[in-house]
């Protein structure tokens, strides 16, 4: 399988990402990777940093152009076709790829892959799926970032696939799935998220109702759906929390030489949290509902955050997890047909 890998993009490029698809060369030899950016800067640390033992699947493709995290999303589409992001996503669109990985500008990201590669049929928006960590399990948060206004259908897609992602790529038997609002009760919330409910509860998914912000750590469910504005709220708090209380337990672990002690004792149990907190883990989030496959990694991805989002775009091709959204819509749609047919009056 070819992946396209945006060897700009990211707070750290182009170091940082050839890095990473050199190690993920390494981790899964059935995949090949087209290196997106200046080709002689690229080319130069792809082999400086001793890609040449994998250097047998890699390909490089010039694109004279970055898109940078400030740029407008759509505009910068627009006027910058000549763009790593751009190339990358043309690459999948002419079928000389199979998925696009970046770390660069997230809007700029969405945007190419909704206005060139189109959504799958049945579906209108497309959701990014984030992993987020739990002290159980990690679950997904769909809609993160990729839609701002959304409509009760929108939300109903997201539950499907997202749960069609945790089945197939977290490996969940039946995914419960809650939607994101400010009451458990079915009448809470807004306009948005009581018309979702409706729609949620005529479906075969694991539906167990709405859910609040604190169910999302100490009772979590499998999937959490929500329009994208209050996703990326509840994403960039999240990450913003977790970084925050490692930080204050640093600070109050060397205030004194006792502490320091209890610290260096409990050191294998805040490794453990660090590990399942930390966003490397998990690569990136997977851009669900378009006609390919597209993962938006951290915009501070690491070497390791750039394989293990490589990793994710492996696993959803192997998976065919878009083939499998498709059916489902379109099982959806004719139950959704079913019941209409059912209801209507017997002449």
């Amino acid at each position: 399988m070819k992946i396209a890998l945006d060897a700009m993009g990211g707070d750290f490029a182009p170091d940082t990402p050839i890095i990473g698809a050199i190690n993920a060369l390494k981790c899964f030899p059935d995949i090949e990777l087209i290196l997106v950016g200046n080709e002689p800067i690229i080319k130069d640390i792809f082999y400086k940093k001793e890609g040449s033992a994998v250097e047998q699947r890699v390909e490089f493709l010039h694109a004279s152009q970055v898109i940078s995290m400030e740029d407008p999303a759509i505009d910068s589409v627009r006027h910058k076709k000549d763009s790593s992001i751009s190339r990358c996503v043309e690459l999948v669109k002419n079928g000389k790829a199979e998925a696009i990985v970046s770390a660069g500008n997230t809007g700029a990201v969405v945007a190419a892959s909704t206005i060139f590669l189109k959504t799958l049929p049945g579906i209108s928006r497309a959701g990014i799926a984030s992993v987020i960590p739990t002290e159980k399990n990690p679950f997904i948060l769909i809609d993160s970032g990729a839609i701002i206004d959304s409509t009760p259908e929108n939300l109903l897609d997201f539950a499907i696939m997202g749960s069609i992602y945790s089945k197939k790529i977290l490996g969940v038997s039946n995914p419960r799935v809650g939607l994101l609002s400010i009451g458990t009760e079915n009448i809470k919330g807004n306009e948005l998220t009581r018309g979702a409910f409706k729609l949620l509860s005529k479906t075969h998914l694991n539906f167990v109702g709405n859910i609040e912000g604190r169910d999302l750590f100490e009772n979590p469910v499998d999937v959490v759906v929500c329009d994208g504005f209050v996703g990326n709220v509840v994403l960039k708090t999240s990450e913003s929390v977790a970084t925050a209380v490692v930080r204050w337990l640093k600070r109050e672990f060397t205030k004194n030489p006792i502490r320091i002690l209890g610290a260096l004792l409990a050191k294998g149990a805040f490794d453990s949290v660090k590990k399942k907190t930390n966003y490397e883990e998990y690569g990136g989030a997977l851009l669900l509902g378009i006609r390919g496959t597209c993962i938006i990694a951290h915009g501070s991805s690491t070497p390791k955050a750039i394989c293990n989002a490589i990793k994710v775009a492996r696993e959803a091709l192997i998976q065919k997890v878009n083939h499998i959204i498709i059916e489902e819509i379109k099982a959806h749609h004719e139950l959704v047909e079913d019941q209409k047919t059912s209801s209507l009056p017997i002449a």
